[in-house]
């Protein structure tokens, strides 16, 4: 089992900035690729950045892209999501995701393994 709590989310202005944190306990991260996910009440869970599992590759939503990073510490069972020129659009409930997978293939098709519990982002205009 793999417990997942994410962190660092909370209300800010467009075009600021915020740090998610992702900390996992009960197994080594290093073995599972990583993930990060968005929902709203209006539109269904979409992917939003993952990184393997040595943190060498990564993949982005065109959304976010050039605006968000993930970023992975593997001795400290951590997964981060720097979120830069955030949008009112970006509005919403942030999951982390763990896929014990060789690719990043499953996970960005929303196939994980476990998630979090979720962390508010409200960006305001």
């Amino acid at each position: 089992q793999v417990q997942l709590v994410e962190s660092g989310g909370g209300a800010v202005q467009a075009e600021g900035s915020l740090r998610l944190s992702c900390a996992a306990s009960g197994r080594t991260l290093s073995n599972y690729v990583m993930g990060w996910f968005r929902q709203t009440p209006a539109k269904e869970r979409e992917f939003v950045a993952s990184i393997s599992r040595s943190g060498s590759s990564t993949s982005y939503a065109d959304s976010v892209k050039g605006r968000f990073t993930i970023s992975r510490d593997n001795a400290r069972n951590t997964v981060y999501l720097q979120m830069n020129s955030l949008k009112p659009e970006d509005t919403a409930v942030y999951y982390c995701a763990a896929k014990a997978a060789m690719t990043m293939r499953m996970l960005i098709s929303g196939s994980a393994d476990y998630w979090g519990q979720g962390t508010q982002v409200t960006v305001s205009s």
